[in-house]
């Protein structure tokens, strides 16, 4: 056999192992290094929420509130948590819902007053009465008005002639409780038939339903929807307030009529 032949043959021997070294590199004889990927999870704070439902009025127990685990980022100003204050649970037991709670949701302080406060007078939000005004059935939207409810009060009363006349002399007023029950029944399914009921009212408000008890031969309350909850709640029967002459009047109550005289007027 010729040299030449002879160098081709090896070179393509050569070349063939060669091809075949690197054949079985890439087919799997390195290993190949899989890198996981790490998840870090989000440090968390216990914060006190409410264990369940709880309406207006209702009284704070272990059994309404337990500790849950919150992410710390989203934990807000007004969380109670157990690094700041660890004995909560059983510093707020007794306390008196002042708005409606729901299960899952965060307690914060504002919503609830404090065990030795007078159960009614902590649901009266800043600046506001409690007057109580007496209700029949008849009156009372056939005893379906409810604590929390919203309602138009109207006075009925005799005309110096025949018939009667009428006037709203408060309106979209929110209920705070029929006779001594300010909690709504858990279920909703159930109303109170009381002959009292308590309002919650402006000061002008009060002093115009003082003198609408005064005047009326009834006094009716009109349920109303509870989508009129934002509804401005401030407007009032202001005539049975003032003589309308700008000057300073005193109201005399005479046989049920309202009489506005001025103060010069009561001193001849």
């Amino acid at each position: 056999m010729k040299p030449a032949r002879l160098i081709i043959l090896a070179v393509a021997v050569v070349a063939a192992g060669t091809a075949g070294l690197l054949a079985m590199r890439l087919s799997g004889g390195g290993s190949v290094v899989v890198q996981e990927a790490v998840v870090e999870k989000e440090p968390t704070v216990d914060v006190l929420v409410i264990a369940k439902n709880l309406p207006v009025g209702s009284r704070l127990d272990d059994s309404s509130m337990r500790w849950m685990a919150w992410p710390q980022s989203g934990v807000v100003d007004g969380f109670i948590t157990s690094s700041t204050r660890p004995e909560a649970m059983s510093e707020l037991t007794g306390a008196v819902v002042r708005l409606p709670l729901f299960e899952g949701e965060p307690l914060r302080r504002e919503k609830v007053a404090d065990s030795s406060s007078r159960i009614l007078s902590a649901l009266l939000p800043s600046g506001k009465r409690a007057v109580s005004t007496e209700i029949s059935v008849a009156t009372g939207a056939g005893g379906f008005i409810l604590p929390n409810d919203r309602v138009d009060v109207i006075m009925v009363r005799k005309g110096e002639q025949e018939g009667f006349l009428t006037e709203t002399v408060l309106s979209n007023v929110r209920v705070l409780a029929i006779d001594q029950q300010i909690e709504e029944a858990p279920d909703g399914s159930r109303s109170v038939v009381g002959t009292t009921a308590t309002l919650e009212l402006t000061p002008d408000q009060t002093k115009v339903i003082t003198v609408a008890q005064q005047m009326a031969d009834r006094l009716s309350l009109a349920l109303r929807s509870v989508a009129d909850a934002q509804e401005e709640d401030t407007s009032a029967a202001d005539h049975l307030l003032s003589g309308g002459d700008g000057q300073p009047t005193i109201q005399v109550i005479k046989s049920g009529t309202v009489v506005n005289a001025t103060a010069t007027d009561t001193m001849q």
